[in-house]
């Protein structure tokens, strides 16, 4: 391997890594062995698999790692802002093949009121939205990095970092296989995208941020032939129990995703800033909201449920910080770059991954030592100048809306004023043009400039 991180002839060939997943980013059956190449990345979801992806399109050998096989099941609630479209559409992924459903806007209930708002009409994002179950869109994005020349294993679960004398990363032990083979990788760089555990960052003692926002999130497939075909996704900002018919609010935020399929993806999730965080039965709190629906919906009837109850946490607003030491990048989840107003996740994974690789790429072209670490810490300068404010304002909206009352007050009075909602969808979804944007556009910008970065 030279200096600048290109790829050579000591780089282990796809050939020679049995495991190395095929054309279709699935591991072959067979005996893993060790190997180097010029970047590690460690995780195949949206972040790793954009991340691997840039990296190859930057002429590096990339060795991506997953510790699970495909297809495979992940808490998510499948709808996806025109921000992450975007990043499918600049990966080549085929949005108009079959399993994408795309919805026009955002339907808002709350406060006896039911609003529909259209994505807007921006030249920086596309006009609509999409949904897809998580069982493949990880796989559909892996696909796209192994077609640009990255050699992924699945089944390769990471149990810690290699260092050198001086502390920094230069490699990766895992385990290979059912039979858990221990294995080693080595590279000059490493890029962590395992979600929001963030074992890998755990073990270079990089912890989770307590004074950053975090939520946690519920969903649940049902079958629903009423709205599987919905042209808006749905969000409640007001959840009531059904079951008791009392009328006090239930904690939270509440979503109805159609996917197109005859199922739709229901959930709900809950702040860390509500005094009812870590304390309630999420998943009872999901059924008692359901129970209210209409009987036509067939929410409120466990037949028609489609899995169990699934949950995860929602790591907000940079909980994890740095995003560069020693070596290691953190990426997505890992990173802890869920969008605090809306719980988004996937479009803050993959521009982060873009983000890194074409950092990665200028730093490994440089010669080791300070130069090339001067490139590497630009990343988490460059993510701070990006969202940084951004999450600020996001921060102080969770702390606003953890208190039901405050939600109510803002349902109440801000949602008959469509004007107003156009513009929080537009705050809320990180929906503005940089430049010869509206009215609407000029004050997010400007708020996001002038808060103090996280």
């Amino acid at each position: 391997m030279t200096d600048s991180g290109s790829a050579t002839d000591t780089a282990v060939p796809t050939d020679a890594v049995p495991g190395t997943a095929d054309a279709a980013g699935r591991s072959a059956d067979s005996e893993a062995v060790s190997g180097t190449a010029d970047v590690i990345v460690v995780g195949a979801g949206p972040g790793g698999s954009a991340a691997a992806y840039y990296l190859a399109q930057h002429g590096l050998d990339v060795l991506q790692l997953e510790k699970t096989s495909f297809p495979r099941e992940k808490v998510c609630g499948d709808g996806m802002t025109p921000r992450s479209v975007k990043q499918l559409i600049k990966m080549g992924v085929d949005i108009d093949a079959p399993g994408w459903l795309r919805n026009r806007g955002l339907r808002v209930i709350g406060g006896g009121i039911r609003l529909e708002l259209d994505w807007p009409d921006l030249a920086t994002y596309p006009d609509f939205g999409l949904t897809r179950t998580r069982l493949d869109f990880d796989e559909l994005l892996s696909e796209r990095a192994v077609a640009a020349g990255v050699r992924l294993l699945t089944e390769t679960n990471v149990t810690g970092p290699i260092t050198d004398a001086a502390g920094r990363v230069v490699g990766v032990t895992a385990t290979s296989g059912r039979d858990k083979k221990p294995v080693e990788y080595r590279a000059p760089l490493v890029l962590a995208a395992d979600g929001v555990s963030g074992r890998f960052a755990l073990a270079l003692g990089i912890n989770k941020r307590e004074d950053r926002p975090i939520g946690v999130a519920v969903r649940r497939y049902y079958r629903s032939e009423a709205r599987t075909h919905d042209d808006y996704l749905e969000s409640w900002l007001e959840l009531r129990d059904g079951r008791t018919g009392a009328d006090n609010l239930l904690p939270g935020y509440g979503w109805i995703f159609g996917l197109g399929d005859g199922r739709v993806n229901v959930g709900l999730g809950v702040l860390n800033s509500s005094s009812s965080f870590g304390q309630a039965n999420y998943r009872q709190m999901l059924t008692d909201w359901l129970a209210s629906t209409p009987d036509d919906w067939t929410m409120n009837d466990e037949q028609y449920a489609d899995g169990p109850v699934r949950g995860a946490a929602l790591p907000m607003g940079f909980n994890r910080v740095p995003h560069y030491t020693r070596g290691v990048m953190l990426v997505g989840d890992s990173g802890g770059m869920v969008n605090p107003f809306n719980g988004e996740g996937i479009a803050y994974a993959m521009e982060s991954g873009e983000l890194a690789a074409e950092i990665a790429a200028q730093a490994l072209a440089r010669q080791p030592g300070p130069a090339r670490e001067r490139m590497l810490r630009y990343y988490p300068k460059e993510l701070s100048h990006r969202y940084g404010g951004y999450y600020r304002l996001g921060g102080w909206f969770v702390k606003l809306i953890g208190n039901p009352e405050v939600m109510k007050l803002c349902t109440r009075h801000g949602m008959p004023h469509p004007m107003l909602m156009r513009f929080v969808l537009k705050l809320l979804a990180n929906l503005t043009d940089p430049r010869g944007g509206d009215a609407m556009d000029r004050i997010i910008n400007t708020l996001t400039r002038v808060a103090p970065a996280v």
